[in-house]
């Protein structure tokens, strides 16, 4: 019930999302909309608003069912602890768990939950950019470890990168409501795991995790609209 509750509302707001919204996703790779069925990991860059759900005006109604019934993601306990932003979050992805910004139990029970019977998501960041394009202290925006911690549960599938254009122009951190009549706009490209991982083995960095980073902060560079 709680998922078919999750599927309704996504489809709410993919609804309104058309009806409000303008723009189309671009895709950067040859496989696209039908590939979305062996997806196994979300990777979702550049994090601009908790009104990031607009983007599933994108998601063809089959990923949008799929993402209700079987998508985990970590979220921020203390995003999910306030009392409508959290309880809205965990209404449209019952599959957000809870944990909190260190390496600790909560991020290893999180893992616990990895594997391809579901589809994992994660926003790498780990948390939003400012207008000022830094975080909330005032620091650079980079990617964190916990992407390369996913992957080294995964060893088939194939994972989608959604490199986000931002919505700053639509809602910034600390408004309480959208514009409306504006363009989304993003890039889509989805790649197999086990070929990703392997390039990302040809790198020089130290160890994989530093690898994994490296590849994202290079990709946050490269192909984010």
């Amino acid at each position: 019930m709680t998922k078919f509750l999750s599927f309704l509302l996504m489809g709410l707001v993919k609804v309104l999302a058309h009806v409000f919204y303008r723009g189309q996703p671009n895709w950067l790779s040859k496989e696209q909309e039908s590939s979305l069925k062996d997806v196994r990991l979300v990777v979702f860059l550049n994090h601009t608003s908790l009104f990031e759900p607009l983007f599933i005006r994108f998601a063809p109604w089959s990923f949008v069912w799929l993402i209700a019934h079987k998508v985990i993601v970590p979220g921020a306990d203390v995003t999910l602890d306030r009392p409508v932003a959290g309880t809205l979050l965990k209404t449209l992805l019952p599959g957000v768990i809870p944990i909190t910004r260190k390496a600790d139990e909560s991020w290893e029970h999180f893992l616990s939950l990895v594997n391809t019977d579901v589809i994992t998501a994660i926003l790498p960041e780990g948390r939003m950019k400012r207008r000022n394009g830094l975080d909330k202290d005032g620091q650079p925006m980079s990617v964190r470890g916990g992407v390369a911690d996913i992957l080294e549960r995964l060893d088939n599938g194939k994972m989608l990168f959604f490199y986000s254009g931002g919505l700053h122009h639509i809602q910034c951190p600390g408004e309480r409501l959208p514009r409306l009549f504006k363009t989304l706009t993003a890039n889509l490209q989805i790649v197999d795991i086990q070929t990703y991982k392997h390039s990302i083995n040809q790198r020089s960095e130290a160890n994989f995790k530093a690898r994994v980073m490296a590849d994202m902060n290079a990709r946050l560079d490269t192909f984010v609209p």
